[in-house]
């Protein structure tokens, strides 16, 4: 779990274009304790995981999307922002995409 929450938040810093070091220094850490959180080296203590959060403008859900069961609302919450961000065409292409993908895993 610790190197997939990791992942996560270099993912977010990498979005977010900042090094490690820009990052670590921000929320007053070393970059070599973010770099081990990063590879998931150590379990990440809640005051440093919420000064992350906020300075990467990312909410825990986004983060912890992988690791929780409850997580498929960020992934829809995700998914129909960025359909909603195309052309009304595009959209029921894709849709249509993935109501075949969804019926042929019923099968």
């Amino acid at each position: 779990m610790e190197k997939i929450i990791g992942k996560r938040i270099q993912e977010f810093r990498k979005k977010k274009g900042m090094t490690q070091e820009e990052l670590s220094e921000v929320i007053d850490i070393s970059p070599h304790y973010l770099s081990a959180l990063e590879r998931g080296i150590y379990n990440i203590k809640l005051e440093t995981l919420v000064k992350i959060l906020n300075c990467l403008d990312c909410s825990a859900d986004e983060v912890f999307c992988d690791v929780v069961n409850k997580s498929c609302a960020v992934t829809s919450s995700r998914l129909s922002e960025r359909l909603e961000a195309l052309p009304a065409e595009e959209q029921e292409r894709i849709l249509a995409v993935v109501d075949t993908m969804i019926n042929n895993v019923k099968k």
